[in-house]
């Protein structure tokens, strides 16, 4: 998702936002993704293009930070959205100065901290989901038996 006002003669620098260390030029939804955001966040607006329009516009404004201070794979959107993200090499776009830009993919979305509880804790909510798969299989290997 770029701006379409940076579609120009390619003659100008590409248009990207900072995040931490990297420089998103493009954002790419996964198909997971867009199935987590019809599920968790929206129903109205599904498209791949209303996603990325949606977190572009956020980066642009300032509106995402990481999660933990440390770890650079999952986000939150306005202290509230919560999703998992990875970054890649553009192969085609530099700065003026040759440095990389990066391509930011966006693996899922977990979810609104104002409506699930268990998201303030990522570590903890996935030690109860490990937990509760492992459970559940247990179960149904003694329903087989």
């Amino acid at each position: 998702m770029k701006d379409k006002m940076t579609r120009r003669w390619n003659t100008y620098e590409s248009f990207y936002v900072n995040l931490g260390d990297k420089r998103v030029v493009d954002i790419i939804i996964t198909n997971h993704a867009k199935s987590r955001w019809i599920d968790r966040i929206e129903s109205d607006k599904t498209g791949y293009d209303d996603i990325a329009e949606f977190i572009w516009d956020c980066l642009k404004k300032g509106n995402i930070e990481p999660y933990y201070r440390n770890e650079q794979d999952v986000y939150l959107i306005d202290e509230d959205l919560v999703f998992v993200a990875e970054f890649s090499d553009s192969p085609t776009e530099t700065d003026l100065l040759g440095n990389k830009l990066h391509k930011m993919i966006v693996v899922t979305f977990l979810g609104r901290m104002s409506e699930t509880i268990e998201l303030r804790d990522l570590k903890s909510y996935y030690s109860w989901l490990r937990h509760s798969r492992r459970m559940t299989l247990v179960k149904n290997s003694r329903k087989r038996k």
